[in-house]
């Protein structure tokens, strides 16, 4: 029973070491007597006892490393400290097996010295903008460097870029004087504006003003122009019409004795108005007139009493 047991061991671990099945994610390589023999796919294989053995197993997925921080000098000598991911994919099982020791490790130094490289070439502006140009730029160089190992470098993504606590520091000293800067050059552009504004409404209050008062004087002047229109037309039609009375019988008698009531009139209003006296220029021959009334006057009353009434060649 024990040699059965033993046997039934032993059997086990010959069929334990030569039927294996390899997982669907997975690429095992094989040696014999310590010499590469093939990569095994995903499935089932029969291996010689004691000749063959699984040297390496692979995963054969897209793997993540993750890229520990790195001090980086930029460009502008700023201290920034980089950290990232690095996606990888074994494509040659043979190759990343024997081409060399540990792919993985490998793969993560020269992603520290490649940023390393890379960051230097930019200024701490460019690193912070241009992460995308960055990543393209260290998937390049490593890609180039890691294809002797079989494997290929899908991407790379930068996760943070940490300044030091003096860059930080001079940053926002930076930041505060950019932003003043702004502030003052907003202030002087909205100074600007309203100077511009302002002399812009003066100018067009000056030109509406103007413009108002060329239009009072044009208004004023035709009104001027009509009413003298309206004056002259009248003073004509009234000459016409003075025209025609004197032309028609008594006419010329009726307009003297228009002018004397007028002449009357405007000389009482000057007498009555007038502080000093007036004495008209032709008082003589009112004088003489007066006189000629009252000797006619003293005529008739004589021949009045004389007679008792008139006679025949008086009413004559």
């Amino acid at each position: 029973m024990t040699y059965l047991t033993v046997f039934v061991l032993i059997l086990l671990g010959i069929v334990l070491k030569t039927a294996i099945v390899v997982p669907m994610r997975e690429a095992y390589v094989i040696e014999r007597l310590g010499k590469f023999r093939s990569v095994l796919s995903p499935g089932f294989h029969i291996l010689i006892p004691f000749f063959d053995r699984i040297a390496y197993r692979h995963e054969m997925r897209e793997q993540p490393l993750d890229v520990p921080p790195q001090s980086c000098i930029t460009r502008d000598n700023m201290q920034v400290t980089v950290d990232g991911l690095i996606y990888l994919k074994v494509m040659d099982p043979k190759r990343a097996s024997y081409g060399i020791e540990n792919y993985r490790l490998a793969s993560v130094n020269l992603a520290q010295t490649t940023m390393r490289s890379e960051v230097g070439k930019l200024a701490l502006h460019e690193a912070f903008a241009e992460r995308d140009k960055l990543n393209d730029a260290i998937v390049r160089e490593i890609d180039k460097a890691s294809d002797p190992w079989g494997i290929k470098v899908l991407r790379y993504e930068v996760k943070n870029i940490t300044p030091s606590h003096n860059v930080i520091h001079t940053l926002e000293k930076q930041m505060e004087a950019e932003r003043s800067r702004r502030a003052e050059v907003t202030l002087a552009t909205a100074e600007k504006e309203a100077t511009i504004a302002r002399s812009q409404g003066m100018r067009q209050e000056a030109i509406n003003l103007s413009a108002g008062e060329k239009q009072r004087r044009i208004n004023e002047a035709t009104g001027r122009a009509q009413e003298i229109q309206v004056l002259a037309d009248a003073t004509s039609q009234g000459i016409r019409m003075v025209a025609q009375a004197l032309a028609r019988p008594g006419g010329a008698t009726a307009a003297r004795m228009r002018i004397v009531e007028q002449f009357v009139q405007e000389l009482g209003r000057i007498v009555r108005t007038s502080k000093v006296a007036v004495v008209p220029t032709e008082l003589a021959k009112i004088e003489s007139t007066f006189r000629g009334i009252g000797r006619v006057s003293e005529t008739v009353a004589g021949r009045t009493g004389a007679g008792g009434a008139p006679t025949a060649g008086d009413r004559s």
